[in-house]
């Protein structure tokens, strides 16, 4: 079972053994939404399922979101229907990727354990890698599925509200830890949301630094020194990841775990939801 990374070999081997399987490409440009279905279109993994972040792996105007933001959470019974739908089945092993630096491929690797599901690891390299590798390619639409019954099972992932994360502003137990550019954590710009800036006491750690710069993931060694320098002695299992909508705040999140230092909570509404809020603190900076 994985349940971080996957190497290109590895899962060269893995489907090769027929172990019940199933691959996710969720490529996505967060500009240009239609992008991401061109671009499955255009090559992916062979056999690989599609995944669209606004489709699938949020909830946008949904009563029974589970968050909030600019990419709500869909609840867990909405996404373990969206997952049967697909034909997934508890017995499968999932590997996700895409081909953004594993931007978007982390959302559904959280998702997944939030439904319950341990055996999830995201393509190492993204699809970039595997089509280096001569690794299986397809082009069009994806193949015809049958459809199973997912049951959800006891949530293996940490999801945090913003009452809680209020609550416990400038405390000790709580250690907010933001993925975005760092432009934009300090307030100097700001694309996307309606207030600039970040939630107070926040740490700033830009997704894209936990990848070398042939778009892998660093080695564990390296990733647990960059993390510790950066919590400077406060308690990993404190750690809260965010970002602007709870999406690039997932490569910070499963570099902790590939550090060895645990598994971490995810502040899915993240800036998005915090800003939306004017009685609500910023900080800038």
């Amino acid at each position: 079972m994985y349940t971080t990374l996957i190497s290109v070999t590895q899962l060269q081997t893995l489907m090769a053994s027929g172990q019940p399987l199933m691959v996710f490409d969720c490529s996505f440009e967060l500009m240009k939404p239609a992008e991401g279905d061109a671009q499955y279109a255009a090559c992916h993994v062979a056999g690989a399922v599609r995944v669209d972040l606004d489709r699938h792996l949020s909830a946008k105007g949904a009563p029974d979101a589970a968050s909030g933001g600019r990419h709500p959470l869909p609840s867990r019974e909405t996404f373990a229907a969206w997952l049967g739908s697909v034909g997934f089945r508890p017995d499968m092993q999932a590997v996700v990727y895409d081909r953004q630096g594993a931007n978007y491929c982390g959302r559904l690797w959280w998702m997944l354990k939030w439904a319950g599901h341990e055996a999830v690891a995201v393509l190492d390299g993204g699809l970039q890698a595997w089509h280096a590798a001569g690794g299986a390619m397809a082009s069009g639409a994806a193949a015809e599925i049958q459809v199973s019954n997912y049951p959800l099972a006891h949530v293996l992932a940490r999801l945090v509200d913003t009452n809680t994360i209020a609550g416990q502003l400038a405390r000790p137990t709580q250690t907010l830890l933001d993925a975005r550019a760092t432009p934009r954590f300090r307030g100097e710009v700001e694309p996307l949301d309606p207030v600039a800036g970040h939630i107070p006491g926040a740490l700033n750690r830009p997704f894209q630094h936990n990848l070398d710069a042939n778009g892998f993931f660093k080695p564990a060694p390296e990733l647990r020194a960059e993390f510790e320098t950066l919590l400077a002695g406060r308690d990993p299992a404190s750690v809260v990841h965010h970002c602007g909508s709870g999406v690039s705040a997932l490569p910070n999140l499963i570099a902790m775990e590939i550090a060895g230092l645990g598994r971490a909570a995810l502040y899915a509404g993240s800036w998005s939801e915090w800003c939306s809020d004017p009685q609500r603190p910023v900080a800038q900076g």
